[in-house]
């Protein structure tokens, strides 16, 4: 059901430049996605229109293992992503580290492109030494200085596009029914919250199992299902890197195949243990799903754990009650609390020792892509713009306020509205919240995401002119 969009990793050595790379190629600098000590980046995954980028330096470890987690990453990126950028400083000779990187990504026969950065130094080394490295397409860049991006960015789609290699080829399944009705459910969540367990519950659940599935990377298992009318297809991300000591943060996940069964999919179950609720990492996680546009469902697990046992939030302190209405009230509430930016996320509490509510989540998942493909009259959509309007004017600036004239919705998977009007450069982020809220007040959108686009129509007769 959904489009996969190919995915780009960024490999190579520290203080190579990748970060800035990374933030070149998407625009602008992002947020960071999981707000916690050990997470030192802007970001580490995000979406362009034409394909999911990657930065792999977002792994960390003990300095002792270090060039073991380079090659752990160099893995990560041969086996996941469609393309590869191998980035380089210009200002340093390529060593054996560098020679072996290079050795793995050719061999896998996937798209690479070395990226020498740094090249608007005085001190960069020729280019002729990089040439041993055996890689075709070289790019000389500055992410400093904003040079070479677009040439890179040119290259990088045309070798998606164009390429012997076609994205298409990568992380599918060798033997995959072709069945456009098929869900896709990734199972997502940090290490050791049960998402095997789980895995293994809801496929048991189920008697009509169509195929059970190898995945072509190497922790990525699948199966798919027979739920009353529908197939549906289980990724279960289990890759967790697991070498050394690994400090606490997104880095335990392998964040390449993280990001893969985030946009293959078209309902993520983000998993969380009830005894360590609302992490950074859960938060941040939940950011990548939305982001992606996905449909998500908060899935607690080891509520059989619960029972007896005081519950840790994180942040929270302990909770000592053993009273099961009371504890399933304040795990609801801290949840709600935590993940006020994903209102619409249904939270549902499992157990796959014993069963609790597993069944529950396949009706759950049908209900959120029912909803992904609703298709909403443009007559009830102005209905409810100009209520929200007349209830709320936008404030502007300076004498001149947004005016919006009217709403027609252009897509599905997830539901995308654009409005048109004008001097939207007015318009606040709270509005466009306030806006969300109106509109999912009047029609069901659980569990999924909905996108805004505010269009001028002076800047529109512009350009048509």
């Amino acid at each position: 059901m959904s489009k996969k969009l190919p995915i780009v990793a960024i490999v190579g050595q520290t203080n190579a430049g990748k970060s800035a790379l990374f933030n070149r190629i998407i625009g602008h600098k992002e947020a960071i996605v999981a707000r916690e000590a050990g997470t030192t980046r802007d970001s580490v995954v995000r979406k362009t229109d034409n394909f999911v980028l990657v930065d792999t330096a977002g792994f960390k470890t003990a300095d002792d293992e270090f060039e073991a987690t380079i090659q752990d990453q160099i893995d990560d990126a041969i086996e996941t992503a469609d393309l590869i950028l191998f980035v380089k400083d210009r200002t340093e000779f390529p060593d054996d580290i560098d020679k072996n990187i290079s050795k793995k990504a050719l061999k896998s026969r996937k798209p690479v492109i070395l990226v020498l950065n740094k090249s608007d130094l005085a001190e960069k080394i020729s280019r002729d030494e990089y040439l041993r490295l055996g890689i075709k397409d070289i790019v000389e860049v500055s992410a400093e200085h904003n040079q070479g991006i677009s040439n890179l960015s040119d290259l990088i789609v045309q070798k998606l596009e164009v390429g012997s290699y076609k994205p298409s080829q990568a992380n599918q399944l060798t033997n995959e029914p072709v069945d456009q009705a098929t869900i896709k459910v990734a199972l997502i969540g940090r290490p050791n919250v049960g998402k095997s367990a789980l895995f293994n519950t809801l496929a048991g659940k189920q008697q009509a199992i169509v195929a059970p599935l190898a995945g072509t990377t190497r922790d990525i298992n699948r199966i798919s299902i027979k739920y009353h009318s529908s197939v549906i297809e289980l990724l279960d991300t289990a890759g967790i890197r697991r070498r050394g000591k690994i400090e606490q943060g997104i880095e335990k996940f392998s964040v390449l195949r993280t990001a893969s069964a985030i946009e293959e999919s078209d309902v993520c179950l983000l998993l969380m243990d009830v005894n360590e609720l609302n992490t950074a990492v859960d938060q941040g996680l939940a950011g990548m799903i939305t982001d992606a546009g996905k449909g998500i469902i908060i899935v607690v697990t080891k509520w059989d754990h619960s029972t007896n046992q005081p519950f840790r939030v994180i942040g929270a302190g302990q909770a000592t009650t053993d009273n099961t209405e009371i504890r399933t009230e304040e795990v609801l509430k801290s949840i709600s609390n935590t993940f006020d930016f994903v209102p619409y996320a249904p939270v549902i509490l499992t157990s796959a020792v014993t069963g609790k509510n597993v069944t529950k989540i396949f009706d759950l998942v049908t209900e959120i892509v029912r909803r992904r493909k609703t298709q909403i009259p443009t007559r009830k959509l102005n209905d409810v713009l100009q209520k929200a309007v007349l209830a709320h004017p936008p404030a502007g600036l300076k004498n001149t306020y947004p005016k919006m004239r009217y709403m027609v919705q252009t897509d599905i998977n997830p539901p995308w509205f654009v409005i048109y009007g004008a001097n939207f450069k007015h318009i606040h982020w709270s509005y466009k919240r306030y806006l969300e809220r109106q509109m999912r007040e009047n029609f069901d959108f659980i569990g999924t995401p909905i996108m805004f686009s505010f269009r001028d129509e002076k800047q529109i007769k512009k350009k048509t002119a």
